[in-house]
């Protein structure tokens, strides 16, 4: 491994330079930008054939991180994936990483650029002191933190936009993307708004981008739109009230008085599509704003119940869940703390049939999922363990009907409804990674049917379809011709259309609509959204 220096210096001319021409052609890349080359082990593994990888370290590491490094470049050729090159070590002094880090976005130009966790999670509790003690390299956090405002800065001055990745140390890449991601991505981020016109809402570097059809079941969209906002920390959560508007939940990091840095949830609707976002609000940290348990909150799922309350249900750093309400008055109660289980990250919330909220929650270093249900609204919480949801990590979700949810059963990696009353219904597809997206209410041949998108093996978008209500008849899933770098979403739009949204290696949307005709489940070509 060299260092930069020494790069620049090698055959006259800049190694760089090198790598830009032999990518001539593709759109954007993906950086990984990690401490030390042993950190870019298991990013690297998830990589997908498709554009050239580059590599950043901070600093050049051991000769066993080397070694082990060269050996995943290897593993990664033999799928397909092109690296770069050498790494890239940038030999950043204390302060200046985030320069450091920037510089070599600017030479890169990534697409998506994969990191780290900037708040690396407590392996013990200092009990005389009540703070949570994190045993990784200080640098790991540091050079995450660094990267995240780089591509923040790198997106702004650019206009391009650029995704950012957040992958959990010792998340190993047989769990998939999503569940070795500290900040999810939504997705449900394909929705219709109240005058019928879709949006789409994906988080980037630099804030929300959306896009928006001109009118309702057109191709002509406006976009990509950067929303106002504060500096969110990557991932979204995008959820629908029963009025229609749309709630965007994140979270951001604030500074305290003191200067000691703190992250809370913050919520945002859009009232109307294609119009300017309402204003952030914060719904806080359950551990308000200390600095130490503040930052290890895990990302908000959000619901709402038959009143119009707004349940948000967040893991704080006892590996437990809280929630609280907003009132439809927008006026909040206190955190509530639901004990009794220890969760990992990827809370589902969603309605159940009488209109009260729950949260599903994967248990903490088992192949089971916990149910937190009240029998009335405003009752107590209870926690249901006795269910037969045993999914793979990463891969739950909400479905359309009331109360279920859909997940990868742990021993096939198939794809499962859990129904209520009635127990688990296999819906095939063992191939690939993640949870399913779905919406119900489509017509096909004249039956009201629900479909499904998935990721397939090296990001395919698949698409299924079963009637509503009735998962047990079966679903045959197709290779619907795109990939995403996503999970991919779909909608319904205002014709009462299936429409499949995915993003492409180039940052561009891409759409397919349910076409006419007798023959089943049949989508136009795809249209590239070229924005206006």
């Amino acid at each position: 491994m060299a260092r930069r220096g020494e790069r620049r210096s090698e055959r006259g001319r800049p190694a760089r330079d090198r790598v830009r021409t032999a990518r001539s052609g593709d759109a954007g890349g993906v950086a990984i930008v990690v401490a030390t080359p042993g950190d870019a082990v298991e990013p690297l593994a998830l990589q997908r054939s498709g554009p050239v990888v580059d590599i950043v370290c901070a600093q050049p590491g051991t000769p066993d991180e080397r070694a082990a490094l060269g050996r995943a470049v290897a593993e990664a050729a033999a799928r397909g994936v092109r690296v770069a090159e050498e790494p890239w070590v940038i030999d950043a002094e204390p302060g200046k990483i985030t320069a450091s880090v920037l510089d070599a976005l600017r030479e890169l130009r990534p697409l998506l650029v994969t990191t780290l966790d900037p708040d690396p999670e407590h392996s013990s509790i200092d009990l005389e002191a009540n703070r949570p003690v994190v045993t990784e390299p200080p640098l790991r956090g540091s050079v995450a933190r660094a990267t995240i405002s780089a591509a923040r800065t790198y997106q702004r001055e650019s206009g391009t936009p650029v995704f950012v990745r957040c992958h959990r140390a010792g998340a190993p890449a047989s769990m998939g993307a999503r569940a070795s991601a500290r900040h999810p991505l939504p997705l449900r981020w394909l929705v219709r708004g109240v005058d019928g016109r879709l949006s789409a809402y994906l988080p980037s570097a630099a804030g929300v981008l959306r896009w928006t059809e001109v009118r309702a079941g057109a191709d002509e969209w406006t976009g990509p739109e950067l929303l106002d906002g504060p500096d969110l920390l990557p991932g979204l959560e995008v959820v629908q009230d029963a009025q229609g508007y749309v709630h965007l939940f994140g979270l951001r990091r604030r500074k305290r008085p003191d200067g000691e840095k703190y992250v809370e949830v913050v919520h945002a609707t859009q009232y109307q599509s294609g119009r300017p976002l309402g204003l952030w609000h914060s719904a806080g940290n359950p551990h308000g704003n200390d600095p130490a348990k503040s930052r290890e909150a895990g990302f908000p799922a959000a619901a709402f119940d038959a009143e119009g309350g707004l349940h948000v249900f967040v893991r704080n750093v006892g590996h437990s869940i809280s929630t609280r309400r907003q009132r439809a008055d927008g006026r909040w109660g206190g955190w509530q703390h639901l004990r009794g289980v220890v969760v990992a990250d990827e809370l589902v919330a969603l309605t159940g049939g009488a209109g009260v909220p729950e949260v599903w929650a994967p248990v903490r270093g088992a192949a089971s999922a916990v149910r937190w249900h009240r029998g009335a609204p405003g009752g107590e919480w209870a926690a249901d363990t006795t269910g037969s949801v045993s999914p793979s990590p990463g891969s739950l979700s909400a479905a359309p009907d009331a109360g279920t949810v859909r997940y990868r059963y742990a021993g096939s990696n198939e794809v499962c409804v859990q129904v209520p009353g009635a127990g688990a219904v296999s819906l095939g597809g063992p191939d690939g990674t993640g949870p399913v997206a779905g919406v119900a209410g489509v017509g096909i041949q004249g039956w009201g049917c629900t479909v499904l998108v998935r990721s397939g093996v090296s990001g395919a978008c698949l698409v299924g379809a079963h009637a509503d209500g009735r998962p047990e008849s079966g679903v045959w899933w197709f290779d619907a011709g795109e990939t995403s770098v996503v999970p991919p979403a779909v909608a319904v739009d205002g014709l009462g259309r299936a429409v499949v949204a995915v993003l492409g290696d180039d940052g561009r949307l891409r759409i397919t609509r349910q076409g006419p005709g007798d023959t089943g489940l049949v989508f136009a070509p795809w249209t590239v959204v070229a924005g206006v």
